[in-house]
């Protein structure tokens, strides 16, 4: 470790020396850039994330004065892998820089791949509303683009995030558009009830029972099978003890769901209780579960505001 350490502080000292020295411009910055490329690889080995980070940095400006802006932006998302073991906001600052560099030379692929990445690190950070606005932008792009899959694979992270923040209606459009399309490819086609089934519950979550009523004869007119399926019976049921304002029914028709379509993921078990649910160990598939207690406490409210009149 300490060797290379060693390594690619000189290797970089080498490169600094070459760019304050005289010498052709371009022979000095191929030079340095090499010596710079050196630099970084060494620390790496070195697991110094954030002098190899800087280091590509530097590297990235040769390759700019150079303008070769594709070798350019790869060092810049070099740096930024770099810096993700230690600083994730000059992670997020440099992958920025690539992905405007890749746009100005028309590689929109690998800008969607990285704005991707930029909504990931935003995930991690808990910073919703960047997350959604980079995953719309690494949408657009993979569709520019016709990477239809990874788009859709974008799509649904902003539905997801949208709807954790109350935006239902924008959620509701984004599952509604992904199964319109999935319904016209045979190979995707089955999956169109699971998206839904999420666009179902978003609408449960704006406790428009008309709406969800209309909704559910929408979903019929795009898939005549849904009709008979037990997403189908969930959401109708659903919307029905929410019409009738019957807490009891509401957790019955979760619990039987949940018997034959857990809700949950990776094994473990959730169980509704009229007044509250609880869960064995800790992971639940958060997404449904957090939509669906919403109802369900506004269900709750409901009803107990008709016994305070009563």
């Amino acid at each position: 470790m300490g060797d290379q350490l060693a390594r690619g502080e000189e290797f970089e000292q080498k490169a600094e020396k070459k760019l304050s020295g005289w010498g052709l411009f371009g022979s000095k910055h191929e030079d340095a850039a090499e010596l710079f490329d050196k630099a970084a690889n060494c620390f790496k080995l070195a697991k110094s994330w954030d002098k190899a980070g800087s280091t590509y940095v530097k590297l990235a400006n040769c390759n700019l004065k150079l303008e070769s802006k594709h070798e350019a932006a790869q060092a810049y998302v070099d740096a930024a892998h770099c810096y993700k073991k230690t600083n994730v906001k000059e992670a997020i600052s440099c992958l920025k820089e690539a992905v405007n560099m890749f746009c100005d030379i028309g590689r929109l692929s690998m800008a969607a791949k990285y704005y991707k990445e930029i909504a990931e690190l935003y995930e991690s950070e808990q910073n919703t509303e960047q997350a959604i606005d980079c995953y719309e932008k690494a949408a657009d792009f993979f569709q520019n683009e016709d990477i239809s899959t990874s788009a859709n694979q974008c799509k649904q992270k902003v539905a997801q995030f949208a709807a954790q923040i109350e935006q239902y209606q924008k959620a509701v459009e984004i599952y509604e558009d992904i199964a319109r399309q999935s319904l016209s490819n045979n190979l995707l086609k089955y999956g169109a009830k699971g998206h839904l089934l999420n666009a179902g519950i978003c609408q449960l979550c704006k406790g428009d029972v008309i709406a969800i009523t209309n909704a559910l004869e929408r979903y019929q007119e795009l898939d005549p099978t849904f009709s008979g399926t037990r997403e189908y019976k969930f959401l109708a049921d659903i919307a029905s003890s929410i019409d009738e304002e019957d807490v009891t029914k509401f957790t019955d028709v979760v619990k039987e769901f949940d018997s034959m379509t857990p809700l949950l993921v990776d094994g473990f078990i959730m169980y509704w209780t009229i007044g509250s649910w609880s869960n064995w160990f800790n992971r639940l598939d958060s997404w449904k579960t957090t939509l669906l207690l919403r109802v369900k406490e506004k269900l709750k409210a409901k009803e107990m505001e008709e016994d305070d009149l009563t």
